[in-house]
């Protein structure tokens, strides 16, 4: 017979979160909050109040992912095992997923036959791992590692085990998860905050530290406390980043570089603002091209003060230039009509294979947007068109370059998604030479060529440019 547990979660959402019935539930909170061990204490609790069969035996079968087979073992299967480790044996080894077969009287007569299947799902395409589950419930850890498309077909195998051929079906199913903060453009963050679907209940803890005025303080709210360490978010903060701090103490939505930025003075909090502006109609608006098949455009326009506001952003994923062209020109018209524009871009966007014989920047210009190249494509000239104006401020005291947040991906890129990653050597920071290219570096880079065309970073490094053809070649584009 199961020992009797006393299950008190010390915070109000961790026990709103234990009594919750609702099809999906996820928790967010920070390190440290109790999430794991109330998601453990919970499907624990689940198990036991599934009806038992004619027999009196309580069924359920339940997957717990993780991302990667290591975490999957180190930190899921550990965790789990170390609070019902005593509930049933726990096979690895074979060719089926490492699971424990739980097995435990109740003190009404009725026993609990039940199984946790662990599953690692590392990239979308491992959805195909869950096709044919027949589950109970489904427990993501950490879910805002996991994918959406393999979360949304695990919420299509819960319901199915224990069936009528058992001779009773799930009194409860469903998916629960558990997690730090997500950053904004993530798929958690727009189901809690934007989409809110039925059905889904989605909690959020207070941060185990809050910002006072420009510091961090430990949070009073905080939950789970009792069972940490003394002064456990306090001395955890020291040596961190803020962002760090942002995402995984004060949980809140952010995101974390995990290499060396390639624009280190980026300073979110300092040149990111959420102001409302008019644009110019007497400037140019100046667009910056990235080509390749991962196009994108930067949107910036000059202040009157001698700065720049990074205002929008055009991005697209496996995209020609054939295709990217006639659709930049449409949001154009769309949102930005009776502006004058003019681009700069990559010189290589001059060479033909990109799209049948025409070159990138001649589809562009049929679009009705004229467009140049650089002089040069050299990284440290590009790069210097950015860290110049992030690293000063402008005669109205502001920062000389400004990103607004309509501009995500750009705004993340200089944040550190656009970065040097770390080489993997024991106890030192050594990065890679290039930058990692991904879905941040094209929208930066972009950012990069719109800076450069227009003469940010020459006076450190070159002489302005100056010919015939490089002035009030702007063009309109009306609705």
């Amino acid at each position: 017979m199961i020992e009797e547990r006393r299950v008190m979660p010390q915070g109000l959402v961790l026990q709103a979160f234990l009594l919750c019935k609702a099809s999906v539930q996820m928790i967010i909170g920070p390190l440290g909050s109790g999430k794991t061990i109330t998601s453990c204490d919970k499907i624990i609790g689940l198990m036991c109040e599934q009806k038992p069969n004619a027999q009196g035996v309580r069924l359920s079968r339940w997957v717990g992912a993780r991302n990667t087979y290591s975490e999957l073992f180190s930190t899921t299967i550990k965790d789990w095992m170390e609070i019902n480790g005593d509930l049933g044996d726990f096979n690895q080894g074979s060719k089926a997923p490492p699971t424990q077969f739980l097995d435990f009287d109740l003190p009404d007569g009725t026993s609990v036959k039940a199984e946790m299947i662990f599953i690692s799902f590392d990239r979308p395409d491992h959805v195909k791992k869950a096709r044919g589950l027949q589950l109970t419930g489904v427990w993501l850890n950490e879910v805002k590692e996991l994918s959406k498309p393999v979360v949304d077909m695990l919420d299509l195998r819960h319901g199915r085990y224990p069936s009528k051929k058992e001779g009773v079906i799930p009194t409860w199913h469903g998916m629960l998860g558990d997690c730090n903060a997500p950053d904004e453009d993530h798929w958690l963050y727009r189901m809690a905050e934007e989409d809110k679907p039925d059905g889904w209940e989605i909690f959020k803890q207070p941060g185990g530290l809050i910002k006072q005025g420009d510091r961090w303080v430990v949070n009073p709210l905080a939950e789970n406390v009792s069972n940490l360490p003394l002064n456990y978010y306090g001395r955890g903060m020291q040596g961190k980043s803020d962002d760090w701090i942002r995402v995984n103490l004060a949980n809140e939505y952010g995101f974390v570089s995990e290499g060396k930025p390639v624009h280190p003075r980026y300073v979110d909090s300092v040149h990111c603002q959420d102001i409302d502006i008019e644009l110019n109609p007497d400037k140019d608006i100046v667009l910056g091209f990235d080509f390749g098949r991962t196009p994108a455009c930067a949107l910036v326009q000059e202040t009157t003060f001698g700065g720049w506001i990074c205002f929008d952003e055009f991005c697209t994923e496996d995209m020609s230039a054939l295709t990217f062209a006639p659709e930049l020109s449409k949001y154009l018209k769309r949102h930005y009509a009776g502006h004058t524009f003019k681009g700069w871009g990559d010189p290589s966007g001059d060479n033909r294979g990109q799209a049948t014989d025409d070159t990138p920047f001649k589809i562009i210009r049929s679009a009705g947007i004229n467009c140049r190249p650089t002089n040069s494509n050299n990284p440290t000239k590009r790069r210097s068109a950015v860290e110049l104006p992030l690293r000063e401020n402008g005669m109205d005291g502001k920062p000389r370059l400004i990103i607004l947040p309509r501009a995500k991906m750009i705004r993340k890129g200089l944040a550190g998604g656009f970065a040097y990653r770390r080489v993997q050597i024991a106890g030192d920071e050594r990065y890679h030479d290039e930058p990692d290219k991904n879905k941040y570096s094209h929208p930066v880079e972009a950012l990069e060529y719109a800076l450069q065309g227009e003469g940010e970073g020459r006076d450190i490094l070159m002489p302005r440019a100056t010919g015939k053809g490089y002035d009030n070649w702007a063009t309109q584009i009306n609705a």
